[in-house]
């Protein structure tokens, strides 16, 4: 079962470090994410999403080398890359994989604006080790949203909360 963590920032470069941060930890495997998403809201309210992934340009790509394949079948190997890189940009744009994109858009509504939240769907984590790695956005996070236990709510509250001390 995956656990939904969500963060707000007073700043957006500080949601940036701590996703570029958590891409760390999963890569040591302290850490196994299926998603992580920063939404900045901009000073005129626009809320934006940055997806960890771009899954349409993945969808392209994928299509592409497919049609590509396939046109070379048919002989026609250019008719087939544009359909295929067409066809995969669609599909991949109508896509929503991990947190859903319109929970973290009224989220998002909630910020204050030139803020930023960090939305993280992990499947598991060590708490100790991760809650210890964070210890350079102590006192600058406030936790909006989890669906971890008690404990490790509590855990992450105080790592992220509390004053430096």
């Amino acid at each position: 079962m995956s656990d939904l963590i969500v963060v707000s920032f007073d700043t957006e470069a500080t949601a940036f470090e701590m996703r570029a941060e958590l891409v760390k930890l999963q890569k040591e495997y302290l850490l196994e994410m299926e998603d992580v998403v920063v939404v900045t809201r901009a000073l005129d309210d626009k809320v934006q999403l940055h997806q960890s992934a771009n899954l349409t340009a993945l969808g392209a790509a994928s299509g592409g080398f497919w049609g590509l394949l396939i046109g070379m079948i048919f002989f026609n190997p250019l008719i087939g890359v544009a359909l295929g890189a067409g066809a995969g940009a669609l599909s991949a744009s109508m896509t929503d994989v991990g947190i859903n994109d319109d929970f973290m858009r009224e989220l998002g509504q909630r910020l204050k604006p030139g803020t930023a939240a960090v939305f993280v769907l992990a499947r598991k984590f060590n708490t100790p080790k991760v809650v210890e790695r964070l210890g350079e956005f102590r006192a600058k996070g406030h936790i909006l949203q989890t669906s971890l236990s008690h404990d490790d709510e509590a855990t992450l509250r105080a790592a992220l909360e509390a004053k430096a001390t």
